[in-house]
């Protein structure tokens, strides 16, 4: 468990945490350096909660690889 405290996340019982989120309807989407040697991937909803990614190349590579398949194979993209 993490507990909030005045704005800050403590640690409450073992150091060994796993961590999700979801964001769903997203509004804005942004790719930009981070560092000398990852891109960052940030993601927006209308509320203002907002999820940050930071990818080597080779990963961003994988991702962007994914989505031109499903480009080409999805009724997503129609």
């Amino acid at each position: 468990m993490v507990e909030l405290k005045d704005g800050s996340i403590q640690n409450v019982g073992p150091a060994n945490k796993h961590a999700e989120a979801k964001l769903f309807d997203v509004d804005a989407a942004e790719a930009r350096e981070f560092g000398d040697k990852r891109v960052k991937l940030v993601f927006e909803d209308e509320s203002g909660n907002e999820v940050q990614v930071a990818l080597f190349p080779e990963d961003v590579r994988t991702v962007v690889e994914d989505v031109e398949a499903l480009k080409s194979e999805s009724p997503v993209f129609e």
